[in-house]
């Protein structure tokens, strides 16, 4: 398992969102902390990827591919994310 920080999720958010989202202020369901994504601790393993709130370490957003081209993405711990349009 490698443990990297928010940043780490730029391109493949960009590439299921269409937008860079860990500039984004987002809101954890667990504690309340509100930050950036960018500040998360991201574990990344073969199996898919957890994020988790830099504050309590509840999972924030979790990524996981699957077979032909399909990906699940859960953000069962973010109780709000800030989009900001151009």
């Amino acid at each position: 398992m490698t443990l990297l920080d928010g940043n780490a999720l730029a391109g493949r958010l960009d590439d299921l969102l269409g937008w860079d989202a860990t500039a984004s202020p987002v809101r954890c369901t667990h504690c309340g902390l509100a930050d950036l994504l960018a500040t998360a601790a991201v574990y990344a393993t073969a199996m898919g990827t957890v994020v988790r709130c830099h504050g309590c370490g509840g999972v924030l957003l979790t990524v996981v591919d699957g077979a032909e081209g399909r990906t699940w993405l859960g953000m069962p711990g973010l109780s709000a994310v800030e989009m900001r349009r151009a």
